[in-house]
């Protein structure tokens, strides 16, 4: 795995901006949940999705592949929360769940000798 440093820090900025928007359109009791949890995940599918490669092409696209679709699910899941009021519990279970999977499909796919 390679880490484009450049790239990182533009993926760390835009996740914050996004967090930030969250947190000032946000008017509910839950908003710092809501900004940190999205802030989490968002800098984590970002920066694979625009700041790493792999050895292998094949690896690269699929790993950006599934990263920038969890981005986008995790976006419409935040939005979602935003516009709602939440318990803490069912932000933490179905973000958590969304995490889970997408790690363990990033893994699958980085394990694969192809």
């Amino acid at each position: 795995m390679k880490l484009d440093f450049i790239k990182t820090i533009i993926a760390i900025a835009v996740s914050g901006l996004i967090a930030y928007s969250f947190f000032v359109f946000n008017t509910s009791v839950n908003k710092d949940l809501l900004t940190f949890g999205s802030l989490f995940f968002f800098i984590i599918t970002l920066t694979m999705t625009i700041g790493v490669s792999f050895k292998l092409p094949r690896t690269t696209s699929l790993i950006r592949t599934v990263s920038a679709i969890f981005f986008t699910i995790a976006l419409i899941s935040n939005v979602i929360f935003s516009f709602m009021d939440f318990k803490e519990a069912s932000y933490i279970i179905v973000n958590g769940i969304l995490f889970l999977i997408y790690g363990l499909i990033s893994y699958s796919i980085g394990k694969a000798k192809q």
